[in-house]
C-alpha cells in the first residue's frame, strides 16, 4: 500500500525541496575570517578580505550574498566574470568588484558603465581595455595577474620582461593591485605551492623595474589563507570558508569558527514496500535481501544531486540516518526507511543538521570522491532559496 502526501493550497505551490541560506552565519563566517587574519593588538595593517562570491555565491544566492558581506563590511567582491558583476551591481552592491575571469568573450561595456574592476591577465584583454578606455576618455582601475605554475590565466613569472611593457605603457590602465593563483593550496607538502610563491615574490620585486610601482598583493585563497601567513600578503580571497566549509584535505584548524549557510530539505512524499528480490529504480541496481520499507523524496539530479550517492549516502528523518537505495533519478530519491517510524510529510534533511546528527557538505563530498565547492555550486535553480538573517527579503532565486 502507497500513503502519498498531497497538499492542498490557494496560494502559489512551493515545491517541497528547498534551500535554508542563513545569512546570520555568513556574516558570522566573514567576522571569524576577518578576525583569523588580523595581527596580534598593535601589529601590522590586517590584510584586506576578497570576499568571492563567484557562481551564485558557490549556490547560495549571490545577491542577497553578496548584500550580507557588503553590510558585514567586506572590503571588496570577487565574481567569474562580468555578467556577474553586473548582476551584483543591479542587485545593489555599492562596494568595489573585482572580475576574475577572461574578457575575451564579454562585452567590455559592462566594466565600464558598471564601475567593476577587471583582471589584466593577457595582453589581448590589456589592449581591448585600454582600447575601450581611451575611446569613453577615462582611466581605468585593475588588477594584474600573474600565472606563477597554475598555467590557466595571467602572465607567465618568467616572461614579464617581453609581455608587460606594452601593457605597463598604457596610460588609460591604472593597476591598483597584482594577484596569482595557487595550484596546490590544499597540499601542505607540495613543492608547487612553495615555489608559486617564491616566483611571486620574484614577479612582485621585478615589477617596479619594468614600470609599476606594487601597491597591493594578494594570492591566498580559503586553503592557503588556513595553511599558511605568509601567503596573506595585503589582501586575502576567502570563498569556501565563509560558506561555512572547509577545503578538501585541509585540516581544520581550532579557528575560525564556522557555520554552515546551507542547509537542504525536503519531505516523504510517499512509502512503501518491497519484498525480497524486489529491485527500485532504474537500471534495477538495488536488489533487496529482505523485506524493506522505503520512501521516495522529490529530490533528484536536478535539484544538484550527484547519481553517486546511490548506495554511498544517506538523509535525516526523524533525527536518524536513512541510506539513499536505488537510482539517483532526475526528480527523486529512495531512502531505506525499514528501522524508521515515517509518514508521508516528514521532513528530510538533505544537508544540515537534524536531531542530534548533521550531515555537512564536506561529508556528501567524500562519499562521491569530489570537493565541497562542487556540491555547493551544483545546487539546482529550481531549489527554492529562503533566506533568514541579514537579507531575508532577497526573491526565491537568489
Amino acid at each position: 500500500m502507497i500513503r502519498t502526501l498531497h497538499r492542498e493550497s490557494s496560494q502559489a505551490v512551493v515545491r517541497p525541496t528547498f534551500a535554508r541560506i542563513d545569512l546570520a552565519a555568513l556574516q558570522a563566517n566573514y567576522r571569524a575570517v576577518r578576525a583569523f587574519v588580523a595581527p596580534p593588538a598593535g601589529g601590522a595593517q590586517p590584510p584586506a578580505v576578497i570576499a568571492v562570491v563567484k557562481a551564485n555565491a558557490y549556490g547560495h544566492g549571490a545577491a542577497a550574498v553578496a548584500r550580507a558581506l557588503e553590510e558585514a563590511g567586506a572590503a571588496m567582491l570577487a565574481c567569474a566574470d562580468i555578467e556577474e558583476g553586473v548582476h551584483l551591481r543591479r542587485a545593489g552592491v555599492r562596494i568595489p568588484i573585482l572580475v576574475f575571469g577572461a574578457l575575451s568573450v564579454s562585452d567590455l561595456g559592462g566594466v565600464f558603465e558598471h564601475d567593476l574592476t577587471p583582471t589584466v591577465s593577457s595582453p589581448s584583454a590589456a589592449r581591448a581595455l585600454h582600447t575601450v578606455a581611451a575611446r569613453r576618455g577615462v582611466r581605468l582601475r585593475c588588477h594584474l595577474k600573474i600565472d606563477t605554475g597554475m598555467n590557466r590565466f595571467g602572465f607567465r613569472y618568467d616572461n614579464l620582461r617581453a609581455t608587460l611593457p606594452a601593457v605597463l605603457a598604457s596610460r588609460n590602465l591604472v593597476f591598483d593591485a597584482i594577484y596569482t593563483h595557487f595550484a596546490t593550496a590544499e597540499e601542505a607538502a607540495s613543492p608547487l605551492f612553495e615555489q608559486q610563491q617564491r616566483r611571486f615574490d620574484a614577479a612582485a620585486a621585478a615589477l617596479p623595474e619594468l614600470g609599476l610601482a606594487v601597491r597591493r598583493r594578494h594570492a591566498a585563497n580559503s586553503a592557503a589563507l588556513l595553511g599558511d601567513r605568509r601567503t596573506w600578503l595585503d589582501a586575502v580571497r576567502p570563498g569556501l570558508l565563509l560558506y561555512g566549509a572547509f577545503p578538501s584535505g585541509a585540516p581544520e584548524p581550532a579557528a575560525p569558527r564556522l557555520r554552515p549557510v546551507m542547509s537542504l530539505h525536503s519531505r516523504i512524499v510517499a512509502v512503501k514496500g518491497m519484498r525480497p528480490g524486489e529491485s527500485c529504480g532504474y537500471g534495477a541496481r538495488f536488489t533487496a535481501s529482505r523485506p524493506l520499507r522505503i520512501a521516495v523524496v522529490p529530490a533528484g539530479y536536478a535539484d544538484g544531486l550527484d547519481v553517486r550517492m546511490a548506495g554511498a549516502g544517506a538523509v535525516l528523518v526523524r533525527g536518524q540516518r536513512a541510506p539513499i537505495v536505488g537510482s539517483v533519478c532526475m526528480d527523486s530519491i529512495t531512502i531505506d526507511v525499514s528501522a524508521i517510524d515515517v509518514s508521508p510529510g516528514d521532513e528530510v534533511v538533505l544537508m544540515g543538521a537534524q536531531g542530534d546528527d548533521s550531515i555537512g557538505v564536506g561529508e556528501v563530498a567524500r562519499w562521491i570522491g569530489t570537493v565541497p565547492h562542487e556540491i555547493l555550486c551544483r545546487t539546482g535553480s529550481r531549489i527554492e532559496r529562503v533566506y533568514s538573517g541579514a537579507d531575508a527579503g532577497e526573491p526565491a532565486a537568489g
